[in-house]
């Protein structure tokens, strides 16, 4: 006797779709999942740690323009659907959320989220009003899936600590987890972008995590960031086509750069482009006094392998 099909996989095309789908939850809890596609085992892990928070998991998949500067990577970035929902399927997602761009951004909208001044400083410096169109897209699908969870990778530590933000600000209901940054064996963070490496450069991409473990091996900002900076400089050396855009070390929950003096967690935080591919890392450390005993340690998920 062979066993019965299983139900296809929900699907909603429009916010009509959705705004239909959604009710038939009814009073259970959901966990959301907002991505832009091109999925891999990061994303996978995402929807697993949803779905020890709640009873249904909703995903999204929008590559959206409101993110991406002049210049930037919007139309190449990967469109792969097919494998997506095929990856939405197999890790048990219940619903999945792929509209256009019109009918999330009807003609005629004015009013955007504002990042605030965390919105401005690293990430928020390389690419202005970046952060205006993640936060202006999040609270858009928080209104639509009404979600009690979200979950978030840990990699994107920036917009993980804005998103948190507007949450708190805002009085927005729904719980926010950061889940694990995801990395290959040999340390490389995982990343929708990584496709678009050469061997070549894929070698140079491996800096960002080597850094971030050499400041890890110390205790105070000074020796962090010297350590880190030092790797980064000698792949610049080494490789013309890798170009760091910065590395800092900066409070959990401002993105401000910490004091000389900082005793405590902080991020050490890393982004570069790798020939025409731009990658992030980032890795939080618990800083000791400046001359103590002891390194600093990662804070146990995100150390780079």
């Amino acid at each position: 006797m062979t066993s019965p099909a299983p139900d296809p996989l929900p699907v909603a095309r429009t916010v009509a779709e959705l705004k239909q789908l959604r009710p038939e939850f009814g009073g259970e809890t959901v966990a959301f999942v907002p991505t832009m596609g091109a999925l891999h085992e990061g994303h996978r892990s995402l929807f697993r740690l949803a779905a020890k928070h709640a009873d249904r998991v909703v995903a999204s998949i929008f590559v959206n323009p409101l993110q991406f500067g002049p210049g930037e990577d919007y139309a190449r970035y990967p469109r792969v659907i097919d494998h997506d929902l095929k990856a939405c399927a197999q890790e048990g997602v219940d619903l999945v959320f792929v509209p256009s761009v019109s009918d999330l951004y009807p003609p005629g909208r004015q009013v955007l989220v504002d990042a605030g001044q965390m919105g401005t400083v690293l990430e928020g410096a390389v690419r202005p009003g970046h952060f205006n169109g993640v936060l202006t897209v999040v609270l858009k699908l928080f209104n639509l899936v009404r979600p009690d969870v979200a979950i978030f990778g840990e990699k994107d530590a920036q917009q993980l600590a804005c998103i948190k933000r507007m949450v708190s600000d805002l009085n927005v209901t729904v719980d926010i987890i950061g889940a694990p940054i995801v990395r290959e064996t040999d340390g490389l963070a995982l990343s929708s972008r990584n496709r678009f490496l050469s061997s070549a450069e894929r070698r140079s991409a491996l800096a960002l995590s080597a850094s971030l473990r050499a400041g890890a091996r110390h205790s105070d900002v000074a020796d962090v960031l010297e350590a880190a900076r030092a790797h980064l400089a000698q792949t610049e050396l080494d490789d013309p086509s890798f170009r760091l855009d910065y590395v800092d070390l900066v409070h959990p929950s401002s993105f401000s750069p910490v004091p000389s003096d900082h005793v405590g967690e902080a991020i050490l935080a890393v982004a570069a482009r790798v020939g025409s591919t731009r990658l992030i890392d980032n890795v939080t450390v618990q800083l000791t006094r400046p001359g103590s005993d002891g390194s600093a340690v990662a804070a146990g998920r995100q150390q780079p392998a």
